[in-house]
């Protein structure tokens, strides 16, 4: 496993939310819920608590993260439960899944990597939504001031236009800009995007 600053970085917040309790789901896992069903991936799933309302609710989640800490408490809380969750620690620049998945969710992740990485992961998770499946993908966009977090070797602030246009030919069932104020003055500027896959498309080898 490959560690960079943004690992550490999201690791020691997620240590401290496991202390604080702070497990409620964010604004934007809120938003996915209600479009969650069948085989779900959760790319980049931190803590897992929409891995775990998505299970309890019927599905069956596979949710990787490159947090130790983040794992380890998803499987705790699977196992404890008895929830349809498998949990891995991975690389997700690098990452690659198998097989088809009904919903694809990844929020909060990709602009931690390199413009490259980050829209070749993009493509491979989209080729791996079945056709008619549900993408729901939320991302830091250009705009963004707040950069505390970001390895400052790799990371990646898309223009806004750009990642709505990875979904031209989609079924578009939401869409929103948020803007959230952060520290020293700065700001987090978030696009929101769920999107239904064409039926008419190849299948992901």
């Amino acid at each position: 496993m490959q560690a960079d600053g943004s690992i550490r970085f999201f690791d020691e917040q997620f240590q401290r939310q496991l202390h604080d309790a702070e497990l409620a789901l964010n604004p934007f896992e809120l938003a996915a819920l209600p479009y969650l069903g069948g085989r779900v991936l959760d790319y980049g799933c931190g803590l897992g608590n929409l891995a775990v309302a998505a299970a309890r609710r019927g599905c069956s989640v596979t949710a990787l993260d490159a947090s130790p800490t983040a794992i380890a408490h998803l499987r705790q809380v699977a196992q404890a439960d008895s929830l349809a969750i498998a949990a891995e620690e991975a690389d997700l620049r690098v990452h690659r899944v198998s097989g088809e998945f009904d919903t694809v969710v990844c929020i909060g992740l990709l602009m931690f990597f390199d413009c490259s990485t980050a829209l070749a992961q993009l493509d491979h998770l989209q080729a791996h939504l079945r056709p008619g499946g549900v993408m729901v993908l939320n991302v830091l966009v250009e705009g963004t001031t707040f950069f505390d977090m970001f390895d400052p070797a790799a990371h990646c602030l898309l223009a806004r236009d750009a990642v709505l246009g990875r979904f031209a030919g989609w079924e578009m069932l939401h869409a929103r800009d948020q803007d959230f104020a952060a520290p020293h003055a700065t700001l987090k500027r978030f696009v929101t995007v769920i999107a239904r896959k064409p039926v008419d498309v190849l299948r992901a080898p």
